[in-house]
């Protein structure tokens, strides 16, 4: 097993994060990222580094200009008079959501706080002095992983090799064109693009208490790539508007989206039944390798989660996934109770 991990993922340091009307601390703290560290050193597992900067990698899923907005916005914000410590959106354009569309056009005005609302989906992806710096080498960091898998992809016959890229800020609920739910640049997206250069076909995996959303949209009217996501029932729960059954997928991706939500409460059992109906389908649409979008706010004590599984529950997890046979990369997603999240990963990964 390879791991990957840049340090400069931990100088984005949000300081505000909005529920329920009420501004509370952030909850993608930089303190997530030495846990993590932690279990993987514990393995005998020390990350590599990611080398160079693959701007082209995100501009195979991301929209141009939503990137270099993210790229200069602090510079941008900072001169507004009386401006916030971070970037901060306060208005939401409408927009009407065809599922047909790949993205939308760039934001026609010009104004910092009109892109801030046009490129910025919620209340949960503010930008510091220094969130650019760790979303790029988040992003790299997935790049590395995706190129260390191509390059040996079965080091032994009958089994498949394993990489993990350690990705803080997390991805998966940024689209083409937009960050939110504390994602700025979608690591499996990308990833999952990368490894299309050389597997015929792609398969994702998204297991966290939260709807990949972002992945689902990136890749919704493809047939090279099949994207399942396993989390919490959105009729109550973030991101609220996707994550339902009849999201299938259109044009050549019909057939090629899979959603199970489970409901909250759900502990190990229905979470096991969940994903073993994702394999299923991910040996049906005959993938050559895999990416596992996982997140561990689906542990029973996450502040955010709604699910109720246990360490132990991530092992069973990573069991089923190397049942699979296929070259996997592992992209972290979330999970914010940070005393469990070293036992999680050690679960999964020793499974």
């Amino acid at each position: 097993m390879r791991a990957f991990y840049h340090p400069r993922q931990s100088v984005h340091d949000p300081q505000q994060f909005m529920r329920y009307g009420r501004m509370v601390p952030a909850k993608d703290l930089p303190a997530r990222v030495d846990a993590l560290l932690g279990a993987l050193r514990a393995m005998g597992v020390e990350p590599e580094a990611p080398q160079g900067d693959h701007a082209d990698a995100r501009l195979a899923v991301h929209t141009a200009g939503f990137l270099a907005y993210m790229e200069t916005a602090w510079d941008h914000w900072r001169t507004l008079p009386d401006h916030g410590p971070e970037v901060w959106p306060n208005t939401f354009p409408y927009w009407s959501g065809r599922q047909e569309d790949r993205a939308r056009p760039d934001c026609p005005a010009e104004s910092i706080v009109a892109r801030t609302g046009w490129y910025l989906g919620d209340l949960s992806v503010s930008l510091g002095p220094n969130s650019w710096e760790s979303i790029r080498e988040s992003c790299n960091t997935a790049v590395a992983a995706a190129d260390g898998l191509i390059q040996f992809p079965s080091p032994k016959p009958h089994d498949p090799s394993l990489i993990y890229a350690l990705c803080r800020p997390s991805g998966h609920h940024a689209r083409a064109d937009r960050a939110s739910g504390f994602c700025f640049v979608n690591n499996t997206a990308v990833a999952a693009q990368r490894l299309r250069s050389t597997f015929g076909r792609v398969a994702i995996l998204d297991v966290d208490a939260h709807h990949g959303d972002g992945t689902q949209q990136i890749f919704y009217s493809r047939a090279d790539v099949l994207t399942v996501s396993i989390h919490a029932d959105p009729k109550n729960y973030y991101p609220f508007f996707t994550g339902y059954t009849g999201e299938i997928g259109v044009g050549e991706g019909e057939g090629l989206n899979l959603n199970l939500p489970l409901p909250h409460g759900s502990t190990g059992s229905a979470m096991m039944a969940a994903v073993d109906t994702a394999c299923d389908r991910i040996q049906r649409f005959g993938a050559d390798a895999l990416v596992v979008a996982l997140g561990f706010d689906a542990h029973a004590r996450d502040p955010i989660g709604v699910l109720k599984l246990e360490a132990e529950d991530f092992g069973s997890m990573g069991r089923r996934v190397r049942e699979l046979g296929l070259p996997t990369l592992v992209i972290q997603e979330g999970g914010y109770a940070i005393d469990v999240l070293g036992d999680c990963l050690t679960e999964f990964f020793r499974a």
